[in-house]
């Protein structure tokens, strides 16, 4: 099989990416509006389509501001072609992608049992540290956790 790389997700694709997330139990509760709002509000998509088929079996998205800083989420296959060098091609493609040329940072995060495959990817693992007059300090990933979920929202 052959793959194209893609940019843009028509309505099609989104379908296929989401029928993707329901088979990751990470990602399993996912709602398909929700994953085209995701697609719609993301500056960087990429994704693998099968030539023949059409079908979008690759796909991650990237937040940047195209300088400093770019986060890579949502890395997944196919169910039935994992395994078979696919994401590779497919962070071959987002690290490559033009848009992301001038940034500095490229990150993502990962399961522990994928730090292997991200790091033949080319990644590593990393603590981030901002220089101070005395030195350098650690800086510690913080995450929202207030219930953001009230009456009206969504």
């Amino acid at each position: 099989m052959t793959y194209e790389v893609v940019h843009e997700l028509d309505d099609e694709a989104v379908d296929d990416l989401h029928a993707c997330y329901l088979t990751y139990e990470w990602w399993d509760d996912r709602d398909r509006e929700d994953v085209r709002r995701a697609v719609d509000h993301t500056d960087v998509v990429v994704g693998l389509r099968d030539e023949s088929s059409g079908e979008l079996v690759a796909a991650g998205r990237v937040l940047t501001d195209f300088v400093y800083y770019g986060k890579i989420y949502d890395v997944i296959v196919t169910e039935e072609l994992r395994g078979r060098g696919l994401g590779s091609e497919l962070l071959e493609a987002i690290v490559s992608h033009p848009d992301l040329a001038d940034v500095d940072v490229l990150t993502l995060d990962c399961r522990e049992g994928l730090v292997e495959f991200y790091e033949d990817c080319g990644f590593e693992r990393h603590d981030q540290f901002v220089p101070r007059a005395d030195g350098e300090e650690g800086l510690v990933v913080m995450r929202y956790a207030a219930d953001r979920t009230s009456e009206g929202e969504r």
